[in-house]
Formats: structure tokens, C-alpha cells, sequence
């Protein structure tokens, strides 16, 4: 299949964008509580999905959460208790950029957890998504696929680009002689997980624009009719006011002549 041409991608970009904006409205004025996790390979492209989600949303309604390594206090909790916290109140909307699934991902193939934690997990979270969803919340599962060569050509990228080698961390250095063994580990996490209160959605990310229009179009489609009209905003004219001269005015950076 052809990658997307940019023309293209921005094409159909802009309506959905609007569409997610009306989706926040509506989420605002009904209540509704929306959660989203982001799960999948190294690279694949969860960042660039969720900044196109919330790219246009109000920041204090659509959170994005992204948690480091626990703390030694985290370690000894209840392995969901970080999460709870940032779970959606009335009208928010929270983008799980790698959720609670890391127990059952990177922490159990780098050995960061033991087998009997990991078993223990995949038998828990159905009961806690059941939870959430019997509260009332909108859980949405989604995992970002992407080939082993895909994802050597976009690790060699951030380690060739001074601007993205922050994204290379020492476990995705380590993980790229593992990619059989997180194969494993996902599919033993989707026959466990995978459920009808709290379904996995699976997409293709080996062209991240088709991926990221695949994944908010099926977002948007499984939504409730989030029509919902704006309210009425009364913009009256003013007037034009006179600059404030007792404000210093910041001069441009003067242009340094070729040598």
C-alpha cells in the first residue's frame, strides 16, 4: 500500500481535527469521561498520535500522561494505584502515551518484573477495565504496529537527528535484539486482555500518517453522536485602543550580512 502524500494527509486532516473538537465539546457539556492508551512498538508512532488528537483540544480537558520509572513508594503499591490518579474526572478526556500495559510489555521482557507479577497482572486488569467501564468511563485499547525494518529505519533516524536522539533511551537500544520476544509478550497480552467490555484495536503504523487517520477515524466512528452546538458567544466591537508606548518594543534580530 502507498504512503499517504502529505497533500493528502492534510486534506483530511483538518475536518477530522474538527470533528475531535466537537467530540471534546461534547464530552464537556454531557460529563462524559474518555480514556485512551496508546500501546506499541518502539517508534511506531504514539507520540505523533496523540499530538494529533490533542493538538487542537483545550489542555486543561485532554491530558496527556506519560509516567516515568516508578519511585521506590510506587514499587510497593498496588501495581494500578499510579494510574488511578490520573484517571478523567467529568468532561475530561486522558491520552495514556503507555499505560498500566507495561507490566505486561517492557516489564516483562527487559525482566523489570517476575513471571508471577506479570501472570498476576494479566489477571487483574480485566476486572479494573470492567470497573471503569461499569463507572461509566469510555475506554478505548489501541496498539501501534510497526516491522522489525520499519522500526531499524526510525531508530537509526533518532540516533542520526540531534533533535530526536532524546527519544532513544537505553531500553529501546536494548529492546532491538528482542523484537520476537515483545511479539510474544503482546500476544500473550491480547488473549488475556482482549475483551468485550475492553476491546484491542489494532493498526498499522508503518506509515504513520495512514496510521494516525485509521486510528481517530475509528476513535471518532465508536463514539457516541457528539453533536452537540457551541454556545453562542456575543463579540461586540470595541474599538481600536492606541499601543502602550511606555512598553519597550522588542526590535528584530538586525540580518548579518553574507561574507
Amino acid at each position: 500500500m502507498s504512503q499517504v502524500k502529505r497533500k493528502r494527509y492534510e486534506a483530511l486532516l483538518a475536518p477530522m481535527q474538527e470533528e475531535l473538537v466537537a467530540m471534546a465539546r461534547w464530552a464537556r457539556v454531557t460529563g462524559q469521561r474518555i480514556v485512551v492508551l496508546f500501546e506499541g512498538r518502539d517508534t511506531a508512532g504514539k507520540g505523533g498520535a496523540i499530538r494529533f488528537i490533542s493538538e487542537k483540544l483545550n489542555p486543561r480537558q485532554c491530558h496527556v500522561v506519560a509516567l516515568g520509572k516508578p519511585t521506590d513508594a510506587e514499587q510497593g503499591q498496588w501495581y494500578f494505584q499510579r494510574y488511578v490518579p490520573h484517571l478523567p474526572t467529568t468532561g475530561e478526556i486522558v491520552l495514556f502515551d503507555r499505560s498500566w500495559y507495561n507490566r505486561a510489555g517492557v516489564e516483562k521482557v527487559m525482566g523489570f518484573a517476575t513471571p508471577d507479577e506479570v501472570d498476576h497482572f494479566l489477571d487483574q486488569v480485566p476486572t479494573f477495565e470492567k470497573m471503569l467501564v461499569d463507572d461509566g468511563m469510555l475506554l478505548f485499547k489501541y496498539w501501534l504496529g510497526a516491522d522489525q525494518e520499519k522500526q531499524e529505519e526510525r531508530l537509526r533516524e533518532r540516533l542520526d537527528d540531534p533533535l530526536k536522539r532524546w527519544k532513544l533511551s537505553p531500553i529501546d537500544l536494548a529492546a532491538r535484539a528482542k523484537y520476537d520476544a515483545y511479539t510474544r509478550a503482546r500476544e500473550d497480552m491480547l488473549a488475556r486482555t482482549h475483551t468485550d467490555h475492553a476491546p484491542w484495536t489494532l493498526v498499522d503504523f508503518n506509515d504513520q500518517k495512514r496510521g494516525r487517520l485509521t486510528l481517530v477515524r475509528d476513535l471518532l466512528d465508536r463514539l457516541p453522536d457528539t453533536q452537540c452546538d457551541a454556545a453562542a458567544i456575543d463579540f461586540p466591537d470595541l474599538g481600536h485602543a492606541p499601543l502602550e508606548e511606555s512598553y519597550g518594543v522588542l526590535q528584530p534580530i538586525p540580518t548579518v550580512p553574507d561574507s
